[in-house]
């Protein structure tokens, strides 16, 4: 049995002596963190080793494999260590100093910020739940029998093509509306009765100041033995007095669903502009906020209901840019963007 050593041996003897001397030199975190990427990263040395062993020969891999394997162990290893030695040695410093006093109260962190989002659907959670609505919550991934056929959208049907979708492997799909929560409401709860479900939907599209391929929704729905066009209205008018803590400029205009009929557009005046026209608006001084109607008897007899004894209605308010209006947000991408200042501008009593 040959005892010569591989000819990769020298290059994993260096990277470790290079990496651990790095990491024993260094005298604070920051540094630290700097030997760690340069190690362990993406483009590390250490990883560079790693991503050698499919070039050697088969008889090799093995043994390069653990010996490669072995390094990353015994780096992570000494910057761990080396981690918790540098801490202590903070620590050790600042106990040190005769003019540190450990009576004193520590520095109190800073405060979190509830997300605008956040803020604004549990003010409308409170303002229906008032109105006698139960508060819902729906999966994300969806069928494709809740998210289109129970809602009166069959695979034939021209207003697929109006559904920008991102399909599952698993032949689901991520929901392209709160819509989806309809039929699962209507088995779940003895007519009648009042509910809403906020949540997030997904749509595949290309994104500017006003769409997101990621945006949140609350749907509502009311099934009743005798409802009106009327009282879809009063409620709507209760929610926007309530969440924009004035009156609001609307319009109704005739608006084409699948799952209701007769079906509207109700549109508030642009809250960023004030009615001149921005990016937002799309310069016209209104923007779609809410689409309506009755619900379809398709729809009610996917729920499990009988249309000539039942009736509904049911609306899809746009979340994302009602915030957008309630706080004067000129771009829907900064409300997912994950930036933490854009939060940090909204205080409790927003």
């Amino acid at each position: 049995m040959s005892t010569e050593t591989p000819a990769w041996q020298a290059d994993i003897d260096a990277t470790a002596a290079a990496s651990l001397a790095a990491i024993a030199a260094a005298q604070d975190l920051a540094t630290l963190r700097e030997v760690e990427v340069a190690a362990l990263g993406r483009k590390g040395s250490v990883t560079a080793l790693t991503k050698r062993t499919g070039q050697l020969d088969k008889s090799e891999r093995r043994a390069y494999g653990a010996a490669s394997g072995g390094l990353r162990k015994q780096v992570q290893q000494a910057i761990a260590a080396r981690r918790d030695a540098i801490r202590q040695a903070t620590v050790d410093a600042e106990l040190a100093d005769l003019s540190f006093d450990e009576t004193l109260p520590g520095t109190e962190p800073a405060g979190g910020h509830v997300h605008p989002l956040s803020r604004v659907q549990l003010e409308l959670e409170e303002v229906f739940t008032s109105m006698g609505f139960a508060v819902l919550d729906y999966p994300e991934i969806e069928s494709e029998f809740d998210n289109f056929e129970a809602l009166n959208i069959p695979g034939w049907h021209p207003a697929r093509d109006m559904q920008d979708t991102f399909w599952l492997e698993s032949g689901h799909l991520l929901r392209t509306h709160t819509s989806a929560g309809q039929v699962r409401a209507m088995h779940q709860l003895e007519p009648p009765f009042r509910a809403i479900f906020p949540g997030k939907v997904y749509r595949y599209e290309s994104t500017d100041a006003s769409h997101e391929h990621t945006f949140h929704q609350l749907e509502g729905l009311m099934i009743d033995r005798h409802v009106s066009v009327g009282h879809l209205l009063d409620s709507m008018r209760t929610l926007l007095s309530a969440i924009f803590r004035r009156d609001v400029q609307v319009r109704l205009r005739p608006g084409y669903f699948p799952f209701v009929e007769p079906g509207f557009e109700l549109d508030i005046s642009c809250q960023v502009c004030g009615g001149p026209g921005c990016s937002v608006c799309k310069h016209t001084g209104w923007v779609e906020l809410l689409p309506c109607g009755l619900v379809h008897p398709n729809v009610l007899r996917a729920g499990g209901l009988d249309p000539d004894e039942w009736q509904g209605w049911a609306f899809g308010l746009g979340l994302s840019r009602l915030v957008m209006m309630r706080y004067g947000v000129s771009d829907i991408r900064l409300l997912l963007g994950g930036d933490a200042r854009f939060v940090e501008g909204f205080h409790a009593g927003a």
